[in-house]
């Protein structure tokens, strides 16, 4: 019996996934671990957490980066996650690209939810909630779902019925999709197809990085995951 994956249906021309640029939250994740402390100073809700700077930076790199494509390999569709830092990066970028379609927003596309470790660091969790870091742990970053939150395999059902919706609703176009790591780890899946084995933890995806899969008519076929070569002089 074969064990290869069986893809979906997927009859769009291209489908590229941005991760939004550098927010003020991963700038605190970052510093946090590099220090080996907690750090509990967000005083954001998880959905409005704006860029930096440097993210702002980069998502107008993502917008030079698709504005010199040729015409005809331009996205005709843009679809967004509702959260901030994602509609900011789209902001950014629309303003390098003269003509840029107008976005969708789809609730499907937000990030991972943390439930009641929205915004703690792993330190914190650990500082404040040790029998869950344990738990997490033990059950690995997969499948781990936080207390009123989702694991990756969570994220994975939802951005499943997006990308079929998406597939019924676009047949033949190119689509941009602007989003967070968890959502681009989840596309990677889905595409795969029915049988395609998860990963023991998530691969890292840059931020404002470019994952591309390009199209036969029938299903999609991956091109590259994370790219960021459009990123240099940007802080990326």
């Amino acid at each position: 019996m074969s064990s290869a994956a069986l893809p979906p249906p997927l009859p769009l021309a291209e489908l590229i996934a941005v991760r939004h640029g550098e927010s003020v939250s991963n700038v605190v994740f970052r510093e946090a671990a590099r220090a080996g402390r907690p750090d509990d100073s967000l005083a954001y809700r998880e959905a409005r957490v704006p860029l930096t700077g440097v993210g702002r930076e980069q998502s107008a790199a993502v917008g030079r980066w698709l504005a010199a494509l040729p015409a005809e390999r331009r996205p005709e569709l843009v679809v967004c996650s509702p959260y901030a830092r994602a509609l900011e990066s789209w902001s950014m970028a629309a303003e390098q690209w003269p003509g840029a379609p107008e976005p969708l927003v789809d609730e499907r596309l937000r990030d991972r939810e943390t439930g009641v470790f929205e915004l703690m660091t792993p330190l914190s969790v650990e500082a404040h909630a040790p029998e869950e870091a344990r738990r997490r742990a033990a059950v690995g970053e997969w499948r781990y779902r936080p207390p009123g939150g989702e694991s990756f395999p969570d994220v994975t059902l939802r951005v499943r019925d997006f990308l079929r919706e998406l597939a019924q609703a676009a047949p033949g176009r190119r689509v941009l999709l602007v989003a967070h790591d968890a959502v681009v780890v989840a596309l990677g899946l889905v595409v795969a197809g029915l049988g395609a084995a998860p990963p023991e933890r998530p691969a890292a995806v840059p931020n404002a990085s470019l994952t591309r899969w390009e199209g036969d008519g029938t299903r999609l076929w991956p091109v590259a995951f994370g790219e960021t070569g459009h990123l240099a002089g940007s802080g990326g």
